[in-house]
């Protein structure tokens, strides 16, 4: 890991959304608190998609990294919802958001099945049912 996209891609992404593809009040968010300290958000976007990738591959805390997943999805939503432009139709920005919204779906699922107890370590961790 050589900290290229949390010193050099992260803080264009965020550029970007502020200043075309994000919602409006998103994009107020992102430049007050975001822009500042991009390298610091760089690295926890890092480590938050570490964190879900390895909890979906090992069953481990499967519901709150699902919540988290699903927040960050909607984060990413929000932040390239004008991606197509202002005043196309509506399918468009639905369209554009498919890297996206299925992954919301995805894990909202997850999280409502208790996806881990299956074949993950969370089933180590809870009880068996009678």
């Amino acid at each position: 890991m050589n900290g290229n996209f949390a010193h050099h891609l992260f803080p264009d992404y965020v550029k970007e959304f502020v200043d075309t593809d994000a919602v409006r009040f998103y994009a107020k968010f992102l430049a007050a608190v975001v822009q500042p300290h991009p390298v610091f958000f760089g690295y926890l976007v890092g480590v938050i998609e570490f964190a879900i990738a390895l909890s979906m591959l090992l069953g481990w805390r499967v519901r709150e990294l699902s919540i988290v997943g699903a927040l960050f999805m909607v984060n990413m939503i929000l932040c390239t919802w004008w991606a197509p432009g202002h005043g196309v139709a509506v399918w468009k920005y639905f369209g554009a958001e498919l890297d996206h919204i299925p992954l919301l779906l995805l894990f909202l699922i997850f999280y409502a099945g208790d996806a881990g107890t299956v074949w993950g370590l969370d089933g180590l961790r809870r009880p068996a049912s009678s």
